[in-house]
């Protein structure tokens, strides 16, 4: 068995300069960086590259709505072709920093309001594909495992990598729940651990209501921003290593 570990970086300035994002990287095969949107500027994408190259990790795109305000996690309601150049723009931002660091780009992930909101809705999820399309589609599309927004990406040419979460509850119907509710996050280190091996290894997850969701992954998500997020993070690659399963990055 092997999965991908994921994180979503570059987004907190202070985490940079204080080594907390870079403490992440050791458990991680790879890394969504926000390029520009609902986070990050020129001098946080660089910096992230730079740490990300340093623990040999799969370098992502994350672009989001350009709402600083609300981190990207409200829905902005924008035209599609604004939606699709808006995507080319941060993914073309990141691609050229990366690339006068002698890396590149191998995945792109939606962030926030705009990945949940392209979860059902095709036509969202057609329009991030062909801004991504418009830079390259040599690229990886991450999405919500088990939902429709992965056919529309593999529809549009994309190979896909279908995503869970170490450290989110879910909904019965195998969407997140929403951060509005108090459980939505997962803080305990071990809860969260036991949720990647169940993931890997049963192929599913527990719900809201106490009932199960199968969930087929080939990546897995620990959001950066989540309190304790380093510490997850080392209990997640820890107990998935302990049980036999090969942490390994994303590929073109």
């Amino acid at each position: 068995m092997q999965i991908d570990l994921n994180c979503d970086m570059g987004e907190i300035p202070q985490q940079i300069s204080d080594g907390t994002q870079e403490s992440l990287m050791a458990s991680l095969t790879s890394v969504n960086i926000a390029c520009g949107g609902h986070a990050g500027d020129e001098e946080t994408m660089k910096a992230t590259i730079e740490q990300a190259l340093r623990w040999k990790l799969t370098i992502g795109a994350h672009p989001g709505y350009a709402d600083r305000a609300n981190f990207g996690r409200i829905e902005v309601d924008l035209a599609l072709i604004q939606i699709e150049v808006m995507v080319c723009d941060q993914v073309q931002a990141l691609a050229q920093i990366a690339q006068s660091l002698g890396a590149s780009i191998v995945h792109v992930k939606p962030h926030g309001a705009l990945y949940n909101q392209a979860v059902n809705d095709p036509a969202l999820a057609r329009a991030i594909a062909n801004g991504v399309g418009r830079f390259s589609k040599d690229l990886v599309l991450v999405g919500l495992a088990g939902s429709p927004m992965l056919d529309t990406f593999r529809a549009a040419g994309f190979s896909v990598a279908a995503e869970a979460f170490a450290d989110r509850r879910y909904e019965p119907d195998g969407t997140l729940r929403s951060r509005r509710h108090e459980d939505a996050l997962i803080r305990d280190p071990e809860k969260a651990a036991e949720q990647a091996l169940r993931i890997v290894q049963k192929r599913s997850v527990s719900t809201s209501d106490g009932s199960s969701v199968p969930v087929s992954a080939q990546t897995i998500c620990i959001h950066g921003d989540t309190p304790g997020a380093a510490k997850i993070a080392e209990a997640v690659a820890r107990t998935l290593r302990d049980a036999g399963v090969e942490l390994r990055p994303l590929a073109h």
